[in-house]
Order: structure tokens, then sequence, then C-alpha cells
């Protein structure tokens, strides 16, 4: 796999994340049928996706991603969907979540 895809199957494996974290809220402790059985399947999705990005990709580098792209789609989908706080220091705190992604993106050289 080249390092290229893989990036792009971390991204994914990230976006699953996120779906999975999202859909724990709407399963009820896993008492509803469905959101309990795409959450599932968001969780396998999300770790199979990360493994396969793993054939590429430096570990450390690939599961601080694959983290942080959970944690920001999710914070970010919280605030929309939940109403969560919006507060400026959470808004930043996600921001530098951010540039930690994008840190480890642009200091992963290629072939790693």
């Amino acid at each position: 796999m080249s390092t290229g895809y893989a990036w792009i199957v971390l991204f994914v494996a990230g976006l699953c994340e996120v779906g999975w974290a999202v859909g724990l809220k709407y399963t009820a402790g896993f008492s509803r049928l469905w959101p309990s059985v795409w959450t599932l399947a968001g969780m396998a999705a999300s770790v199979i996706l990360l493994a396969w990005s793993l054939k590429a990709l430096p570990l450390g580098t690939a599961y601080a991603v694959w983290t942080g792209i959970g944690a920001v789609g999710t914070a970010i989908l919280g605030i929309y969907l939940f109403e969560e706080s919006r507060e400026a220091a959470r808004l930043v705190s996600i921001a530098l979540i951010v540039a930690g992604i994008v840190g480890l993106k642009l200091l992963t050289p290629d072939g790693q």
C-alpha cells in the first residue's frame, strides 16, 4: 500500500471512529437495535481501516492521527447535535488537536 493511499484509509478510519462515537449516544446503552448495529459496524470498520493504514504508516503517528480525528469530529458533532459548550477555550483546544494532527502528517516522511 502506498503512503498516500494509507493516509486516505487512515482518514476514513477516523471518520468511522467519529461515527461510532456519536452512535454510542443513540444506542441508549446498546438497548436500541439499529443504532447499536450501526455503532458496532462503525467500530469494526474503524479498527480494520486503522490496521490497513499501518501497513505503510508508523504506529505512533497513525494512532495519534486516528484518535485525533475521532476526538475533533466527535467534539464538533457534540456541539452541533447535542448543544455542547461552544466556549472559546474549548474551540481553541479543538484547534490545537487539529494542529497536532497536521503536524504529525507533515513530519511523517514518505515510506515510513
